[in-house]
């Protein structure tokens, strides 16, 4: 299955932070959203960074709770891995893997067009196996 795909079924909505919103704004947004990392954007829209819980955890337990008060742009992972609309989510979890992310922005010319997690992969991998074997079945119950 390809990322394109999964979009479609998921929704291409992508939640974006800016790099001046303090981590604390950022945290409960993450918990109202429901999500665990937000794109973080310049005022022309381009990605500059992403911003996890993860990342906000290890500033709060490197210099307390004070850290909350920072911006985006003192926690936020600026090195962004992204996926392409038409790579597989094989390739991806392999990627994730490697470089222990969960959440990669889908960008097609330049532009943000989706966010996937590793959880969104991962789901989409086992409806694929189970739709599989649900096929096979079929084909040799008819046989």
């Amino acid at each position: 299955m390809l990322i394109n795909q999964l979009l479609s079924t998921k929704g291409r909505e992508v939640y974006t932070v800016t790099p001046d919103d303090s981590l604390a704004s950022v945290a409960a947004l993450l918990y109202t959203r429901k999500v665990g990392a937000f794109v973080v954007t310049d005022r022309a829209g381009a990605v500059v960074g992403i911003v996890s819980e993860r990342d906000i955890v290890r500033a709060i337990a490197t210099t307390g709770g004070q850290s909350l008060g920072q911006p985006v742009s003192q926690v936020m992972t600026r090195e962004v891995f992204s996926a392409g609309p038409g790579e597989t989510i094989d390739a991806l979890l392999g990627h994730m893997t490697d470089r222990r992310i969960r959440h990669l922005p889908v960008m097609e010319g330049g532009r943000l067009i989706g966010i996937v997690s590793i959880g969104d992969l991962v789901k989409a991998k086992i409806a694929a196996s189970e739709h599989e074997a649900q096929t096979l079945k079929a084909y040799i119950s008819a046989g």
